[in-house]
């Protein structure tokens, strides 16, 4: 279950993880969540694959 009941649709988006984040992080910020958006970047720096990323970015928001 993800921390917020943001959703964030990630499918029709460019791949890049980068990308990607930035939009989840984004929609943290614009939803009210400031701390949480940087705790997210934060640790999605820290993901050893682009896998663990995705599985990330589901612990946040609810990805569409």
């Amino acid at each position: 279950m993800a921390k917020t009941d943001i959703e964030v649709t990630l499918t029709g988006t460019d791949g890049n993880v980068f990308a990607l984040g930035a939009k989840v992080s984004s929609a943290l910020k614009r939803g009210g969540h400031p701390e949480l958006a940087k705790e997210f970047v934060f640790s999605m720096f820290r993901c050893e694959s682009y896998d663990d990323a995705l599985n990330l970015m589901g612990e946040y928001v609810v990805v569409s």
